[in-house]
């Protein structure tokens, strides 16, 4: 069986999708158990002799799995995507309780509910400001170039167009690249390659508070109490809308 590579972008559908791909390749134990790149600091992301990897993931190893495999990613309105994002975690932080709070893994979620989101974005010390840059700040843009999840870092000082020309490379070696408002396609071509059949169009796990169809950015926006703020939250954005408009341009 083809060898699939789902390369999964926090809140674009993933989980639903993830799930139906699972089904596709004859259930979990045909699955890589690496599904967040934090499980395997040091490798491999990828360990040989699964059907399915899927998760957010590093992708430095793909050059080590079959090539006929079929790697595919999905996509999502990069201002959505960052509002989403932080939505769902202050919804996860809101469920902790004060002790749990205070434990080593859930700092993010302790600083989202003490600061303002203008201070959760744009305050705090170094190493923080490297976790929301690494997370929220062209995240398309830095995934696809450098093939991690943090991998800001490395293409940060070059100029504009070599960040996008290096992501582009990086998209250029999908053999899918979707929308989270045209999922259809994905289920056709998941029918058409494998034979069978995934319902993932308009299902959404982890979907949080807000209706499905209603847009988180403008309600982000609201809690920023700085224009300068509103500011640099757009440029977290600028440079993944070049990279959807030339992909997915409708």
């Amino acid at each position: 069986m083809t060898t699939i590579v789902f390369l999964h972008i926090p809140k674009t559908a993933g989980q639903t999708i993830h799930n139906e791909l699972v089904k596709v390749v004859g259930g979990e134990k045909y699955v890589s158990p690496i599904r967040v790149h934090t499980q395997a600091p040091k490798g491999p992301q990828m360990p040989a002799g699964y059907r399915l990897y899927s998760g957010h993931i590093n992708w430095t190893e793909i050059d080590t799995l079959p090539e006929d495999r079929f790697t595919f990613t999905v996509l999502r309105d990069p201002r959505e995507r960052i509002a989403s994002f932080y939505f769902y975690l202050l919804k996860e932080a809101q469920k902790l309780s004060p002790e749990e709070l205070e434990l080593p893994g859930h700092k993010g979620k302790k600083v989202l509910l003490e600061q303002s989101a203008d201070d959760y974005f744009f305050g705090g010390k170094p190493p923080w400001q490297k976790f929301i840059l690494d997370h929220y700040d062209n995240f398309y843009c830095s995934y696809f170039a450098t093939r991690k999840m943090r991998g800001r870092a490395e293409i940060a000082g070059l100029p504009v167009e070599e960040r996008l020309s290096r992501a582009r490379a990086g998209l250029d070696m999908m053999q899918g690249i979707y929308s989270t408002n045209s999922l259809v396609h994905l289920e056709t071509d998941i029918e058409i390659r494998f034979g069978k059949k995934i319902s993932v169009a308009g299902k959404y796990h982890n979907a949080g508070n807000h209706p499905t169809n209603e847009a988180r950015w403008p309600k982000l926006v609201e809690r920023l109490e700085r224009d300068s703020s509103i500011k640099k939250l757009e440029a977290f954005a600028t440079l993944d809308e070049v990279l959807m408009s030339e992909i997915l341009p409708d």
